[in-house]
């Protein structure tokens, strides 16, 4: 009976590696990448941002919600109060007149992101069947959290690319799109970005890898956007603590060399 059990225990440790090896060989590593917000110093490159956020409103918008965000808080990108009622007043949101008729009228800054879809079951039948998510906090929501996003924007590959074993593991057709990074590698969002897609206003180059380390920045602030506020309250209390420390420790050896 125990060199049952133990053959059962060693041929299930044995099985458990294989499939850990396995997983390891069809799920590739995330793309690491430095990004400045990250550390107890960090900070958000505002240029970045706002790139990004140029990003999300040519592409992104189309189908994901930005729920937590109003157009006010592109002022802590950057942009001037009058560039934030420009891209405000381009949007036309509902709302209702005096006499309480449904209207339409052009976003103030006080007014949340505009939603591509009137409820989520409108998102849903554009979509498959499924609505894609809100982006507001989907940095933090993600395990691998920044370089998980920028895997997945940039771990694409078209169907004449794949190998035999990656279209039989996947079960993707042609007209399905395969991505390395998401689980179980057939995913329903076409590429979304590629070299060339979104025009920067700043003349930055706009590759697929620009546009994409440039979205993940905007999406970390939004999931984050008091990040820098916290790290200097951090940085200001750790000092605090280190001059009190060293006060404390004065007044210890005052003390002491008194009763000498």
């Amino acid at each position: 009976m125990r060199k049952l059990f133990v053959s059962g225990a060693i041929a299930l440790a044995a099985f458990s590696a294989g499939a850990i090896a396995v997983a390891a060989e069809t799920e590739p590593e995330l793309k690491h990448q430095h990004w400045h917000f990250k550390g107890p110093f960090g900070t958000y490159d505002r240029a970045a941002a706002q790139r990004g956020f140029q990003v999300y409103k040519e592409v992104c918008s189309a189908c994901h919600t930005l729920n937590l965000l109003y157009y006010r808080n592109l002022t802590e990108l950057g942009l001037t109060e009058d560039q934030v009622k420009g891209i405000a007043a381009e949007v036309q949101v509902p709302d209702l007149s005096d006499d309480g008729q449904p209207i339409e009228r052009p976003a103030r800054p006080s007014d949340r992101f505009k939603k591509p879809f009137p409820n989520e079951l409108a998102a849903a039948a554009a979509n498959g069947g499924k609505a894609p998510p809100d982006l507001s906090l989907i940095v933090k929501a993600r395990e691998g959290h920044q370089d998980y996003i920028y895997s997945l924007l940039t771990g694409y590959v078209p169907y004449d690319k794949l190998t035999p074993a990656q279209i039989k593991e996947s079960a993707i057709g042609k007209d399905d799109n395969y991505n390395s990074y998401f689980a179980g590698h057939r995913i329903a969002m076409p590429p979304p970005l590629a070299d060339g897609k979104v025009n920067y206003v700043d003349g930055t180059k706009n590759t697929l890898d620009q546009q994409a380390r440039d979205v993940v920045e905007f999406l970390a602030w939004a999931s984050e956007p008091h990040l820098e506020a916290r790290n200097r309250t951090g940085i200001r209390v750790i000092l605090f603590l280190l001059a009190m420390a060293g006060l404390m420790y004065a007044l210890k050896r005052q003390v002491w060399a008194d009763k000498h």
